[in-house]
């Protein structure tokens, strides 16, 4: 690398973009990479503080910082996967192709990161996104870089994936609502239109909807006659408390589902259930999922709807960052809330 004086530059093709900022403003790239300097740019240069400017001989040996940063995306797996930006400044910024559950496998980008001058800034493990939603950034951190780098993380990366959208399925869900006041219609089952609502946003169709009085043979077989009409999740509201009449979990068991855990570390939910009748998931919902914002139920939802099976050591686990502070102005998931529950793609 060598330098230039700016009053010198005329005539001289600039070798990396040059990013004017204005705080609280603007920041904007005024000059790109291989912009040839006239006599009129001179004084917008010197304004934004390049005396001098920089000017590189690259080797083979090494790649620019954009060439290099297209190359880190190619050594990740990253493209035809992902929607990924021009590289500008030595980063390209990776999007989310289609709505899913963000997996990570964070001890291989751990290993990527390990090599230096380059960085890959991921969103967390386990979070829902939306298409077009930005992922991860990738940063080249000098305006040049040996490819010999380049090509250690590809070797580390293989063919395996650094980190995926895994789309939802689109499952066949069946409600069963308990409680005497909802079968003798004394009261409006309230609590099945919110679940309903939640399924859709994960593209899940309610195919059966069954009010049980609080019988234990009876909620059974309305859990059993759910599976065998091809529901593909099962979802118990009410009766989940610790009250003489709040027989739900022991008519799950009844059913013949396997019961996963009963009781989690997560507020709100703490009475959650979660079983698997065969491969089915049988869900006990409390009733803090009928009128919190957000609850246990949309922590462990987007994973059952990505495909994931549940276990005991997942939930039990859901403690570290299973409180939501119940915020004036709900803005999870990008929030803490069941962000600490561990969810790498290598443990998958």
């Amino acid at each position: 690398m060598k330098t230039i004086k700016t009053e010198d530059a005329v005539g001289s093709a600039l070798c990396h973009d040059l990013t004017r900022i204005v705080r609280d403003e603007v920041k904007e790239t005024i000059f790109r990479k291989g912009h040839v300097v006239r006599a009129e740019d001179v004084e917008v240069l010197l304004s934004m503080g390049k005396r001098r400017l920089y000017v590189l001989d690259i080797g083979a040996d090494l790649a620019h910082e954009n060439e290099a940063a297209e190359l880190l995306a190619e050594s990740c797996n990253f493209k035809d996967r992902f929607l990924l930006s021009e590289a500008k400044e030595g980063r390209i910024n990776v999007s989310a192709k289609e709505d899913g559950l963000f997996l990570v496998n964070v001890s291989l980008l751990e290993e990527v990161n390990d090599e230096d001058e380059i960085g890959v800034a991921v969103r967390q493990s386990g979070v829902q996104v939306k298409k077009g939603e930005i992922l991860a950034g990738l940063k080249i951190v000098p305006l040049a870089i040996a490819r010999a780098k380049l090509d250690r993380v590809r070797e580390v990366v293989g063919s395996e994936p650094l980190m995926e959208v895994r789309a939802y399925l689109p499952l066949k869900a069946a409600i069963v609502a308990t409680g005497s006041e909802i079968y003798h219609k004394r009261i409006e089952d309230a609590f099945t239109p919110v679940v309903e609502e939640k399924l859709l946003e994960y593209g899940v169709r309610t195919v059966k909807k069954t009010v049980c009085d609080d019988d234990t043979q009876e909620i059974a077989k309305a859990v059993k006659e759910s599976l065998e009409i091809g529901a593909e999740i099962i979802i118990c509201t009410g009766g989940m408390s610790v009250d003489p009449d709040d027989l739900t979990p022991g008519a799950i068991k009844a059913s013949g589902a396997e019961i996963v855990t009963y009781g989690a570390p997560a507020l709100p939910g703490a009475m959650f259930l979660t079983a698997y009748l065969g491969e089915v998931p049988v869900l006990g919902l409390p009733g803090c999922v009928m009128f919190g914002k957000k609850t246990i139920f949309d922590i462990v939802m987007p994973r059952i709807a990505a495909g994931l099976k549940i276990t005991r050591r997942q939930i039990r686990r859901l403690g570290h960052g299973g409180l939501c502070l119940s915020c004036p102005v709900c803005i999870f998931p990008g929030c803490g809330f069941g962000r600490g529950w561990p969810f790498s793609l290598a443990d998958l």
